[in-house]
């Protein structure tokens, strides 16, 4: 068994970027952790709160919930960092919240945000994740993978930044309708076609991922790191 985190901007950019490859981690028996930090439909009210004003889970919060059981998600933990605003908050304080989440979880591998994405959370996300799993002596994140989501990662123009070149490819083949069915409980989230980030949308982009590898279905990563340990009996 390995133990896997997904560290995520919003609700819906886990089951987006990666929500196929979920699936397929617990379906082998793999133990999956998802955290979110920043719930992204709260950037547009005055106050940013995972809460609504009753104290309870917003909407938007329980969708993530649903999605992620959905997916067999072992824990998923939503953090109150403000939307659309992580360039506010110091690198140090976001470095430290990964770390913590990697020093309780101790995962094998861990995905997340790629850096040339047009959202500011992703890429903070991503420069956060890249400082905490560092290779120092104890580290135990040996696979280091950056996903895409659509409506950020494709919207960057070319130049602008550095662009989504994939060389890891996951075959969803099998788990591609788990995907979809947690995206729909991000109902809230989700666009009309032809928006990129419509269901249908996301269909097609699997389907291509899967026949650029010669399957049904996948989802396309890049590979940030791997480190192959010494084999021992």
């Amino acid at each position: 068994m390995k133990k896997v985190l997904v560290v995520a901007a919003h609700p819906d950019d886990e089951v987006l970027g990666c929500g196929g490859t979920i699936a397929r981690h617990t379906n082998t028996g793999d133990e999956v952790h998802v955290i979110i930090l920043a719930e992204g439909i709260t950037s547009r009210d005055k106050v940013r709160m995972r809460e609504d004003r009753n104290g309870e889970l917003s909407e938007l919060a329980k969708a993530a919930h649903t999605a992620n059981e959905i997916l067999g998600v072992k824990s998923l933990t939503i953090h109150n960092l403000p939307d659309n605003r992580l360039d506010s908050v110091d690198l140090l304080d976001l470095v430290k919240l990964v770390e913590g989440c990697i020093q309780t979880i101790k995962p094998d591998i861990l995905y997340t945000h790629h850096v040339g994405d047009v959202n500011i959370d992703h890429r903070r996300i991503h420069e956060a994740v890249v400082t905490a799993t560092r290779p120092q002596p104890g580290q135990t994140v040996k696979t280091l993978l950056f996903f895409e989501v659509q409506s950020s990662t494709e919207w960057q123009p070319p130049g602008s930044a550095q662009a989504f070149v994939p060389n890891w490819f996951i075959d969803i083949s099998l788990t591609l309708e788990l995907k979809m069915k947690a995206l729909t409980v991000y109902e809230t989230e989700m666009r009309l076609w032809p928006h990129s980030r419509s269901c249908r949308a996301v269909e097609h982009l699997a389907r291509w991922r899967g026949a650029i590898v010669g399957c049904q279905a996948a989802e396309a990563f890049i590979l940030g790191r791997q480190i192959i340990a010494e084999a021992t009996e």
